[in-house]
């Protein structure tokens, strides 16, 4: 029997593109190279009856060009907390291999990948409001990720822009967009500064992205 899951995520991420950035608009990457940092908790998660709820986990990821190109790395970071069954769990999803080929972020990008770093089993804090446009990720002697509203240049005020996806999206159907900086060391190794930034929620299941009722 094939395996059935459902995770959802309150998930921020950060890259090193302006606030166009090309995944959502389908343009060239602002760099023509790609680097990203992502981090969520899982609100609602069960694998094959496993519960996940609460577990944190992030990857990242680094582009030597376009994603489109390929021959990118990736490294997957999962909640110590996690026993072996979860730990397996979240594995398969974030790594990709979970569901159909290219049925939501985690496959469409893995499958981009050339370079697949050992798995890593650290604590890892992270704190969201989604609606807010902030979130902070801390894993110790990785990564350190801040993500915080746009201002308006002229008035001061927050900047506000959302993006709604109601057709064609591996990955999510609405998102708030901010920005956001990243510091990660090791064999990941970018700095990201005031690029960026969403603050979604990711809704998967075997079968892809579970679109809003």
């Amino acid at each position: 029997m094939a395996d059935q899951w459902h995770f959802y995520s309150d998930t921020f991420g950060n890259c090193n593109c302006a606030s166009n950035c090309g995944c959502q608009f389908n343009v060239p990457s602002t760099h023509g190279f790609c680097q990203f940092v992502e981090g969520g908790t899982v609100r609602e998660g069960k694998f094959n009856g496993i519960d996940l709820n609460g577990l944190n986990w992030a990857f990242m990821m680094i582009w030597p060009g376009e994603i489109s190109e390929g021959n990118g790395r990736r490294l997957i970071i999962i909640d110590e907390r996690a026993d072996a069954e979860q730990r397996d769990a979240l594995e398969q999803i974030i790594g990709g291999s979970a569901g159909a080929p290219g049925s939501n972020h985690f496959s469409v990008f893995g499958s981009t990948c050339s370079e697949f770093l050992e798995t890593r089993f650290l604590p890892i804090e992270f704190e969201i409001d989604i609606g807010a446009r902030t979130a902070e990720l801390s894993i110790p002697d990785v990564v350190n990720a801040k993500g915080e509203p746009l201002i308006d240049e002229f008035s001061g005020d927050e900047f506000h822009i959302a993006l709604a996806r109601p057709k064609g999206s591996f990955e999510f159907t609405y998102a708030e967009i901010g920005k956001g900086a990243s510091s990660v060391s090791g064999d990941m190794q970018m700095e990201l500064d005031s690029s960026y930034a969403q603050f979604c929620a990711h809704n998967y299941n075997q079968d892809g992205l579970i679109q809003a009722a």
